[in-house]
């Protein structure tokens, strides 16, 4: 039986039949893991509208992402497994030509619990690597990493590839980043690295405490979620192009703004009011975020950008049912008044947590 192992037990990995996966010869054979994420649903869907490939989904068995895989059944193969686990593809001996690897644990996940997102972003990345090394020599592997890697750019926002990087303090998602870009160029596969911006989509980002450690001067060159996909899909036929560099992947200078402007427009389409929450809310250092300076490389190979940020904000208030926008902004007090609350840095300072302080003010 076809299968792969997880918690010492075989479970079914082929949503449709295994003739076409074992034996088309006129598609590619394609593993995507991150499937269910904001950027990997964009890929998969992209990639299905290609028809070039026949593709293999790896993601983590449960009922949200069985839902979300469930209207492409017949047309993909999922393999369930749990990339925390030792060895999570332990029985995987099918050959791919090309590998999108787009499966992480984010913050503010990543913060709360970092021994899993180590698990998950840089041993599970490692395993991958391994297993494709042994399965699929010749496979081409794509990766999304991230603009945290560069850490705090306040005063030098413009970024390039060849910039040192520096992670900030307790960034523990921008450390396993760097660890499995590592993991990834001592490889001896083919490989392409992304440095993702902020990815923003509809619903992608939730108004977590997490929003106030940036400081709102940080400038941001945001990416949308089908932007960022259509440069994966489109770089499968530019490897050549792509092979053994990395890139800065943004929206553009179309797609520039600051965090303050960003927030403001958001909070605005959203029926919040004004962005006015108590001063010290916000941190004002230690956080990543700027313009990519040369992300026009990744563009001229690619062709990925047709997002403007403009249409982000446009596709924001097309998304938001009027019924809502108009609660939220009679409640907008309250409402902002408990998002305040998940403020760290207003907390250290009412607090006088000189520690906590450190890490967030200059």
């Amino acid at each position: 039986m076809n299968g792969i192992r997880e918690n010492s037990k075989i479970i079914q990995k082929i949503e449709k039949p295994l003739s076409p996966l074992f034996g088309n010869k006129m598609k590619k054979n394609l593993l995507l893991t991150g499937a269910t994420g904001t950027v990997g649903k964009e890929v998969l869907n992209q990639l299905l509208e290609k028809n070039n490939y026949e593709i293999t989904i790896v993601c983590r068995k449960s009922s949200s992402n069985i839902r979300s895989l469930k209207r492409h059944k017949g047309k993909i193969n999922i393999i369930f497994t749990d990339f925390s686990k030792v060895d999570p593809l332990e029985d995987l001996t099918t050959s791919f030509d090309i590998v999108i690897h787009l499966a992480a644990i984010i913050p503010p996940l990543a913060d709360e619990e970092p021994i899993l997102t180590n698990s998950i972003n840089y041993l599970g990345t490692q395993s991958l690597v391994k297993k494709i090394e042994e399965t699929s020599s010749n496979a081409f592997f794509m990766f999304s990493s991230s603009i945290s890697v560069y850490g705090d750019r306040l005063k030098n926002p413009y970024i390039n590839t060849t910039d040192l990087l520096s992670i900030n303090v307790d960034d523990v998602y921008a450390r396993t980043k760097v660890d499995a870009e590592q993991a990834i160029t001592n490889s001896r596969l083919k490989w392409t690295i992304f440095r993702l911006t902020a990815i923003m989509g509809i619903k992608n980002h939730k108004m977590s405490g997490l929003m106030f450690h940036m400081p709102l001067e940080t400038p941001i060159e945001i990416a949308t979620p089908s932007d960022t996909a259509r440069a994966f899909v489109n770089g499968i036929e530019s490897q050549s192009q792509l092979t053994n560099r990395i890139f800065n992947l943004g929206g553009g200078k179309n797609c520039r703004t600051t965090y303050r402007d960003l927030l403001t427009e958001n909070f605005k389409l959203n029926g919040l009011g004004k962005l006015n929450f108590p001063i010290n809310s916000f941190a004002n250092k230690n956080f990543h975020c700027g313009f990519y300076q040369d992300g026009s490389r990744l563009e001229e190979i690619t062709e990925f950008q047709r997002d403007t940020l403009e249409d982000y904000y446009a596709s924001i208030e097309a998304s938001v049912p009027v019924v809502q926008k108009i609660l939220a902004y009679i409640f907008r007090a309250p409402i902002k008044f408990f998002i305040s609350r998940k403020s760290e840095p207003l907390r250290a300072y009412k607090n006088q947590n000189k520690e906590r302080m450190d890490r967030f003010f200059k």
